[in-house]
């Protein structure tokens, strides 16, 4: 038994055949940096399994270069040039109805609408008699030739207008003399217009069983400036 100096008698003593530990107590901080090692390293083992397996087994994502060389997702491929070197898509080369079509089968184009109101010169009329009035047309041609007009057919009105107009005059056009028939609508009061298919601009100024005479050429500029002028717009409602 060993008794350290500087105690006195036996009031301490060290009894055994070992001496205690003066080193320093194990720090927990250690083991847990060791466990976050250990931890990190099986993940990346892990991952790099995973990668492997993906290579050997096919399952690897193209690469940034073949991704672009891929069609875009929905877009639809070009269709092969219809005088291609085989020519054997072609629909001359199948006997298709479409290539034994000749362009002048195909519908004709709808006549454009004009509706900008042109000089008398510009506008070509045919002047008819519906009313049992004989000379009528030929006066009332005379009177727009006149005015600027230039006159076309004068006569009787067709069969399916003769005595078939109640009104003063029907002013009929197509689609690309509607301004040219606004501008005859307004030689006579009450007249109405009315379209047909016919592709050029000429118009028909059909007299009716109430025709008179045009009105003079001050009244025929007022109804005109009152056909041409554009009608107000609505307004909204409570913005007073």
């Amino acid at each position: 038994m060993l008794t350290p100096q500087g105690l006195k008698g036996k009031q301490y003593r060290i009894t055994g055949n070992s001496y205690p530990r003066l080193g320093r107590p194990p720090r927990k901080s250690r083991k847990v940096l060791a466990v976050i090692g250990a931890v990190l390293a099986l993940a990346l083992i892990a991952l790099g399994g995973v990668q492997l397996v993906g290579i050997f087994s096919g399952r690897t994502k193209p690469s940034s270069s073949q991704a672009c060389a891929s069609p875009a997702a929905g877009k639809p491929l070009a269709a092969p040039a219809s005088g291609s070197a085989s020519g054997s898509g072609s629909p001359a080369a199948s006997g298709s109805p479409a290539a034994s079509q000749s362009p002048a089968s195909a519908p004709a184009a709808p006549a454009a609408t004009s509706t900008a109101v042109p000089q008398p010169q510009a506008v070509t009329v045919n002047v008819y008699n519906a009313t049992a009035k004989a000379g009528l047309a030929a006066r009332t041609a005379d009177e727009l030739k006149k005015r600027g007009f230039t006159i076309g057919k004068v006569g009787n009105a067709p069969s399916a207008m003769d005595k078939k107009v109640p009104g003063t005059v029907q002013v009929i056009s197509g689609p690309a003399g509607i301004g040219a028939a606004t501008l005859l609508g307004s030689q006579a009061a009450g007249s109405a217009a009315t379209t047909d298919s016919r592709t050029d601009a000429s118009v028909d100024f059909v007299l009716g069983d109430t025709f008179a005479a045009l009105l003079d050429p001050t009244q025929a500029a007022t109804a005109l400036e009152a056909a041409t002028k554009p009608s107000p717009a609505a307004s909204a409602p409570g913005n007073c």
